[in-house]
């Protein structure tokens, strides 16, 4: 009789000890692509806790991918708000309409095929191929990151060390259970294998663990030094009318924070603030602008941002520019608003309050 391998090891130790998750089927059964699917877009830079309520408020509002795609894209963005990287929200959009278009509601079934989705990369792909389906796909995300570069004791820096993290992955994968190897090597990163005080005594692997019999596990996955995020600068308009509407726009299609709704405001530029007068230059109509006390802080993945408010009253109450759209204060939670302007709005309203 040979000795267990590893994965026997896991699959083993994910039999008694595996997560109960939303998205995840019963032991012995096949899980859903559609909650496969979901749930691994939301945790992309997310955590388990905070995407949980949402993976299940989706699934309340769009049971099945044809009803996600027939859905209006402000409903899709104003459900994903707090979630962040709004991207991932577009494209999820875009992929179920695919999908319900050209596959019939039925995800493809293979790793390439799945690669041609909109939002669907190498990590998502493989994740469907292998949870979804029960084939064989290499499955590497931060947690399986962290407990393959223990168990081999890499200890070059990552990103650089990504490629020989998944060639380890890989001659770790087994043909057999593929799908629940996947899971129990995420659920060993995210409850054992923590990126902290691991518990090592815990591990069912910890035979096989190199770095814990080098007395350096805890110290990997190394990484490299981060570049220092600039800090870019802009001013937003609050620009209300008698009625109490509010002037919203909704930003570009594509790029940051793309097709989400936002108060009006300034380029958001590096280096100093904007001096009022200028911004008045990019304000969207004439009014007695003044400049609210404060700030706003926001950082996003590449750069740190400072916004101001310059809040104005509209001398008339026109339709609106063509370019905005009014709304009541009482309408905003309808609107697919991003966190930033949810602080924005939140600093505009406590400021005008006190005049």
């Amino acid at each position: 009789m040979t000795d267990p391998t590893p994965s026997d090891r896991l699959l083993d130790w994910y039999d008694r000890h595996r997560r109960t998750l939303p998205w995840r089927a019963a032991a012995g059964t096949c899980a859903d692509p559609y909650h496969v699917w979901l749930s691994e877009i939301m945790l992309q830079q997310t955590t388990v806790v905070t995407v949980i309520p949402y993976f299940q408020r989706f699934l309340a509002r769009w049971p099945t991918i044809h009803e996600l795609a027939a859905a209006d894209l402000d409903d899709v963005l104003t459900q994903w708000q707090g979630l962040g990287y709004y991207a991932r929200a577009r494209n999820l959009h875009k992929c179920a309409q695919v999908v319900s278009a050209n596959h019939g509601g039925e995800f493809p079934t293979t790793e390439s095929a799945l690669l041609a989705l909109p939002g669907i990369g190498a990590y998502t792909a493989a994740a469907l191929t292998s949870i979804a389906f029960d084939k064989r796909a290499v499955v590497v995300d931060g947690n399986v990151e962290r407990v393959v570069a223990r168990l081999f004791a890499l200890t070059d820096p990552l990103p650089g060390v990504k490629k020989t993290v998944k060639e380890h992955a890989d001659r770790l994968t087994p043909d057999r259970r593929p799908g629940d190897h996947a899971q129990a090597m995420m659920d060993l990163g995210a409850t054992v294998c923590t990126p902290t005080s691991p518990k090592c005594d815990l591990c069912p692997i910890l035979a096989h663990c190199l770095g814990r019999q080098q007395g350096i596990a805890a110290d990997l996955p190394r990484r490299a030094p981060r570049k220092t995020r600039p800090t870019r600068h802009g001013v937003i308009f609050w620009l209300q009318r008698k009625d109490g509407a509010v002037l919203l726009r909704r930003r570009p299609p594509t790029g940051l924070l793309g097709g989400m709704m936002e108060l009006p405001g300034t380029d958001w530029r590096e280096g100093e603030a904007w001096r009022e007068a200028e911004a008045r230059q990019q304000a969207p109509t004439e009014a007695r602008w003044r400049l609210l006390p404060g700030s706003i802080r926001h950082t996003f993945t590449h750069f740190h941002l400072v916004l101001t408010v310059m809040a104005g009253q509209c001398a008339q109450s026109p339709s609106g520019p063509p370019s905005g759209t009014w709304v009541k204060r009482e309408d905003f939670g309808s609107q697919a608003l991003p966190t930033v302007m949810r602080k924005a709005i939140d600093h505009a309203m406590a400021g005008t309050a006190k005049s």
